[in-house]
């Protein structure tokens, strides 16, 4: 099961009920975070879900809407006695920007580990996720990015009864583990039918409309795109600021 909350969508300022820019994917008890913009604590909370169990944040970029909730978002992690290490990822120069903010958030009980983006494209797999990271057009360097989550084949309870393998394995198989029992080597495959589409969520904001986009978005369960004009005679606006309007984004 893959859960997917968008917790702000707002661009530059926070609205009554409409929160900065922030993403949050919940998938066998892993949580991902794209962007922390101001009120993404807030959001939160209002759908009940719980900030300290998130174990990787993935930035876009650095404009302030993007990442100014993260200095509040590390304290509260670190005030409910959080000790597990915190993932973020994003483009070059995170540390250092990350670093500034920790100006007002010092003291942390857990460890901050970088990944930062320094191709066009780039691939990681942290946790149950594949995540994808390819370059956009916007005024600062910026990433979108494809999360992908692979699935198993089906749990095959006459294969397993087949090869005599005890019931108390079956869990554990299924969830890809080995297990060495009187002398044999039990293997997932053993069990499990063939692999099962995977699910894939594309997220991009703040850029230019590129061919990489449709690219990633091609296959994809969910596709979230920013379109930060709604009126066609912004055009030029947009244009100048590396932003959509709908229509650009709708194409």
């Amino acid at each position: 099961m893959l859960d997917i909350c968008l917790l702000g969508t707002g661009g530059m300022m926070p609205l009554p009920y409409r929160w900065l820019t922030s993403m949050m994917a919940r998938c066998g008890g892993s949580n991902l975070l794209i962007d922390c913009g101001e009120g993404t604590q807030i959001a939160l909370k209002e759908k009940g879900w719980s900030p300290k169990p998130i174990d990787v944040i993935c930035f876009t970029h650095y404009h302030a809407d993007h990442i100014s909730g993260l200095p509040g978002l590390l304290l509260t992690m670190g005030n409910a006695e959080r000790t597990e290490p915190l993932t973020l990822v994003g483009p070059k120069g995170l540390e250092r920007v990350v670093g500034a903010l920790r100006t007002i958030a010092p003291e942390l009980p857990f460890e901050l580990r970088f990944i930062e983006l320094t191709e066009n494209r780039e691939r990681l797999q942290l946790g149950p996720y594949v995540i994808d990271a390819y370059r956009v057009n916007h005024n600062v360097i910026c990433y979108g990015y494809a999360v992908s989550i692979l699935r198993t084949g089906r749990f095959d309870v006459d294969k397993a009864r087949e090869q005599e393998i005890p019931q108390r394995f079956w869990s554990r198989l299924q969830k890809g583990e080995e297990i060495e029992h009187e002398g044999r080597l039990l293997t997932p495959d053993l069990v499990l039918g063939p692999d099962r589409k995977g699910l894939k969520v594309v997220y991009c904001t703040d850029t230019r409309p590129v061919p990489v986009i449709a690219e990633y978005a091609e296959g994809a369960d969910l596709f979230i795109c920013e379109g930060m004009y709604g009126e066609k005679e912004k055009a030029a606006k947009a244009r100048e600021y590396k932003h959509m309007t709908f229509y650009e984004a709708a194409e």
